[in-house]
This record gives structure tokens, sequence and C-alpha cells, in this order.
């Protein structure tokens, strides 16, 4: 076990007691963390198409939301925005910082350069760490302002939430111990326990393949934790057998443990997008604009965030995690 994987296993000895065995009763968990019938994400489905294209067009304009946003006095002026903690060079508290563990990763950049952009202070931010499972209530509840978490653009999420264009590029993949017989998201995950965390689209993945025959009927789908960290921590356990998760994630949670790697491809294609409520359009569109600047900076943008953060676990050759260009199809 490498020196990183044992610090987390430090860190969240406690946390395991808060995971949970199965989904809530009346849904599925595998969108908000919040039951969500099977009719219901069925309808959301019919109706949506293309979700990461969905958003509005970009716009430097101040609206009703960032109004309030800018209009808090004092220590209150931040943006307050949810994230994670515990998800290497993405969101995670650096120990090694000097700074009593300061957030770092790709996601921090991001909403350092939204912080800049509306408030004229990078370090205008209040961050929330946020569970998976509780992305959307977060925002819903007007805890924060907006999540930026690697949280996938899907479409039974936009019955609930606003998202932004896409930032990032991944899929779905596979993680296990380099010495186990799985070799991907195919027949070798019969009679294995997989874990994944709750409100994940990798288990509405899971959850959808397993009806329809696409995975073993033996495959043992009930383990989900708060938190997708947790999920290596219970694989390092030997209490599942692999952690199925965003590629993007799971590259960092192999770099943390050289015992674990990636098996077989990505068998889905997702895109990372910002989070917010559904009527605030106008907080939509800015960050939109933020989102189009950040692409375009040479110097200190998109390209330069994955150099320092990314590029030692997906390679150095960015192309597959770029998003695509942006389609604002959605109207006011």
């Amino acid at each position: 076990m490498g020196a990183m994987a044992a610090a987390c296993v430090l860190a969240l000895v406690f946390a395991l007691a808060l995971t949970c065995v199965g989904t809530p009763a009346g849904g599925t968990a595998g969108t908000t963390g919040r039951p969500v019938t099977h009719a219901a994400a069925a309808r959301a489905d019919e109706e949506c198409t293309d979700p990461e294209k969905q958003t509005l067009s970009p716009s430097r304009a101040d609206g009703e939301t960032i109004e309030a946003i800018k209009n808090r006095r004092g220590e209150k002026r931040k943006l307050i925005v949810g994230v994670d903690q515990n998800s290497y060079r993405w969101g995670y508290r650096n120990p090694n910082s000097g700074e009593s563990g300061r957030l770092e990763g790709f996601d921090i950049d991001l909403v350092h350069r939204i912080a800049e952009d509306i408030l004229g202070d990078a370090d205008a931010v209040q961050f929330k760490a946020i569970p998976t499972d509780q992305r959307i209530p977060a925002i819903q509840d007007g805890r924060v302002d907006m999540v930026v978490r690697t949280m996938t653009i899907n479409c039974a999420r936009m019955e609930e939430v606003a998202f932004s264009a896409p930032y990032f590029r991944t899929g779905q993949q596979v993680l296990a111990p380099k010495s186990s017989p799985v070799e991907g998201y195919d027949g070798t995950l019969a009679n294995r326990r997989i874990c994944t965390a709750a409100g994940s689209t990798a288990y509405a993945k899971l959850e959808e393949d397993k009806k329809a025959g696409a995975l073993p009927e033996s495959t043992d789908i009930r383990t989900t934790v708060p938190n997708q960290l947790d999920c290596l921590v219970r694989l390092q356990l030997g209490e599942v057998d692999a952690v199925v998760t965003d590629a993007a994630l799971a590259a960092s949670q192999a770099a943390q443990d050289p015992t674990v790697r990636l098996k077989g491809e990505a068998f889905t294609t997702e895109y990372y997008g910002v989070a917010m409520k559904k009527d605030a359009d106008d907080l939509v569109r800015r960050v939109n604009q933020i989102l189009v600047d950040f692409r375009e900076d040479t110097e200190d943008g998109w390209q330069s965030s994955y150099d320092t953060w990314l590029s030692a676990t997906l390679g150095g050759d960015s192309s597959k995690s770029e998003p695509p260009a942006p389609v604002y199809a959605r109207k006011d």
C-alpha cells in the first residue's frame, strides 16, 4: 500500500461508519441522493437528448442571482461553492501544502477563476465539502451557489438543477487490484462485489445494466458510499473486489495506491459541468462565459490547470479529456 493510500485510510477510517449498503427505499440512488422513481428517471431520458448541450448562451451581464452574491457584506462577500476534499488532484486537501491543508486541484482552480470573475478576488470563496449524494440537495436547499465537483451532466439531474456547458470529458471505468482476475466491465465481474458512490452516475449505470442483463446477474452492486474515495478504502480493506467510477477519478485513485490499476477501457462518455439552481439563469450564463475564457487562456487557463494537476495521472495528451465545442441549445 502506498504512502498516500495509507494516509487515505487513516483520514477516512471514521468516515466508513457513514457508508451505506443498498439504495434509498422507493427509488434509485443513481442521480441525486434523494429517491428518484424509475418512472421519473425514464421520463427524463425520454424527453432529454444531448444533455451537455442543454445550457444557456454565455453572457457577462449581472442579474438577480449575481447581484445577490455581490451584495453580501464583509466576510460573507464570498462565492459559496460545494466541492470535494478527497478527490486527489481534483479537489483535495494537500497535507504537504504548508497552508493547513489548502484545497487544491483542477476543480479548485476553476472555482478560483469563477470567484475572480464575479467578485474580483480569486480567494473570495467559501468552500463547502459536499458528499457525492448531497450535491443536488445542497444546491436546491440554498446551502451553496454552485457545485464544482466532478459532476456529470445527465438528463435526470437536469430535472433538478441547471448545468453549465461541459468543462471536462470522461467515462466510467473499472478499478481493481493489479492481481485481480477482473479484466474490465465484462463477464469477469461475475460474483464480484462492486463499490460505487451513492448518487453517482456509476451506480445508475450498474443498476441499469444489471436489469437489462448487460451485467452478470451475480455481480453484487449493493455497496454504496457517501464519497468516492471511500470506495478505494473499501477496496484496500478487501471489503469489495472492484470500484466503478469516472476514469478521471479512477486514474487519480490508482496514483494514490500503486497496488491497484484501471481495468479495461472506459465504457461510457460523460461530461462534467458546473451545477447551479434551475432559475439562476444569469449565473449559468456568466459561468459559461467564464468557461469560454478559461479554455481560451493559453497562459493560466484550462490547459495549464490540466498540466499542473492531471497530466501525471491522465497523460500529457489532454485531447481525450477536452470537452466538445459548446452548444447552447437551452432557451429562456
